[in-house]
């Protein structure tokens, strides 16, 4: 298979399939990373970034804020640029649970500065 052909079939696939796929690729390039995970007990049991406690959604409320990629991995060095690019495709697949998630967050945020 050729280049072009293959990024024309990555082109084609669904948000959820990219996902899957940059799943696949990056096991090869870092051996502890397998994407996204959901952990009862661990963060909500929210989508988090493998092998780590950050949830997709605080990754996506950053760059919603306007921080870049390399701001986020400033702040965050255990992270690659891959478990960023997982989390964008994660959020762009699942936009209602990061949206739930982000507003959850703000509604907890908002009750404990009245406190």
């Amino acid at each position: 298979m050729i280049a072009q052909d293959l990024e024309t079939q990555l082109l084609s696939l669904t948000p959820a399939q990219k996902v899957e796929a940059i799943r696949i690729l990056t096991q090869g390039i870092n051996i502890n990373n397998h994407g996204i995970t959901k952990t009862p007990g661990v963060m909500g049991a929210d989508a988090c970034i493998a092998g780590t406690r950050i949830p997709v959604w605080l990754l996506a409320t950053y760059r919603r804020q306007g921080a870049k990629d390399a701001d986020i991995l400033d702040q965050y060095p255990q992270l690659s640029a891959a478990d960023l690019v997982i989390a964008w495709l994660y959020a762009e697949a699942f936009p209602d649970e990061i949206d739930t998630a982000i507003h959850e967050q703000e509604q907890a945020d908002a009750i404990l500065d009245v406190s």
